[in-house]
């Protein structure tokens, strides 16, 4: 058996319908994973509202050069950018445990184009932002804890939306 590397992996790229917006992240770490998995997902772009230092040593051997096949934008302010891409009729869809939160497997992934967003490591999504989008889902979970890593949660994520 032969393990496949890089030039040789069996999967063809392909572009999915998926913005990600990145409301608050700041460890370097989570964001090195998360353009690698954006990479492995076919993101389309990866949004972030907080500086992100691309310099960064730990980043960079998380991302694993991801981060420069990525396509990546930092805006000032994600409501404003949230709300162009539902003028521009993409499903807006948090990821975030709250009341009103549904299962993302129960969620329909009919939805052609999606803007999902995810939060602050330690705070989650911001209250401005959780009231501007038009579903908010969560990955039901059987532990004690109510919460994952932000990578790891956006990992499931991806896998549930994208698989077909």
């Amino acid at each position: 058996m032969l393990q496949h590397n890089h030039e040789s992996t069996p999967f063809s790229a392909k572009k999915n319908n998926i913005i990600l917006l990145c409301d608050g992240l700041q460890s370097p770490a989570n964001i090195g994973a998360i353009f690698r998995l954006c990479d492995a997902f076919g993101v389309a772009e990866v949004i972030f509202n907080s500086p992100i230092d691309l310099s960064s040593n730990r980043l960079k051997r998380t991302a694993r050069t991801t981060e420069t096949l990525v396509k990546h934008t930092i805006v000032e302010d994600l409501a404003v950018t949230l709300h162009e891409f539902q003028q521009k009729n993409y499903t807006t869809v948090a990821l975030e445990i709250s009341s009103t939160s549904i299962p993302l497997s129960k969620f329909s992934k009919s939805e052609v184009t999606l803007a999902l967003v995810i939060g602050n490591e330690r705070t989650g999504i911001s209250e401005k932002i959780l009231k501007k989008v038009q579903h908010i889902t969560h990955i039901s979970m059987f532990g004690t804890n109510s919460s994952m890593n932000v990578a790891q949660a956006t990992a499931i994520a991806l896998y549930e939306l994208t698989k077909h």
